[in-house]
């Protein structure tokens, strides 16, 4: 179980992130791999595209999360590797409120794996969370 506050313990986190990588190209070559990294970049991309500089617009939360999911999907399939994609996004406003999310996986760890990003700017947070199953 990941649980991943606002606050983030980065500590706890770095230490997943370690790990998830360790399992993800255990066994499997670099072209069918869960690749922490190569997935990491790609969420980031989609969130920067998508929220860029912009600033907290509750009318726009929808159509940005759809976004960043649609983006980072399209990004994915065109790696061409042999997985199945879950891809969540929360995107909140910074106002000083908490906000706790847990994910538990129950999967192969030298096939699947999963990849949390948390960007933040001045006025929002963006978390996004990917998970690749092995087909």
């Amino acid at each position: 179980q990941i649980l991943v506050p606002v606050s983030f313990k980065l500590s706890h986190y770095n230490e997943y992130k370690s790990y998830l990588s360790m399992d993800a190209d255990f066994g499997a070559g670099e072209d069918t791999a869960f690749v922490y990294d190569e997935i990491s970049n790609i969420i980031k991309e989609g969130i920067e595209t998508t929220i860029g500089g912009n600033t907290y617009q509750h009318i726009k939360v929808n159509q940005w999360t759809s976004n960043v999911v649609e983006q980072c999907l399209t990004q994915l399939t065109k790696l061409g590797k042999p997985f199945k994609y879950i891809v969540n996004c929360v995107i909140m406003q910074k106002n000083g409120a908490g906000l706790n999310m847990a994910n538990s996986c129950f999967w192969d760890n030298t096939t699947d794996g999963s990849c949390t990003v948390r960007w933040e700017n001045k006025t929002m947070y963006c978390i996004v969370s990917i998970f690749g199953l092995a087909i």
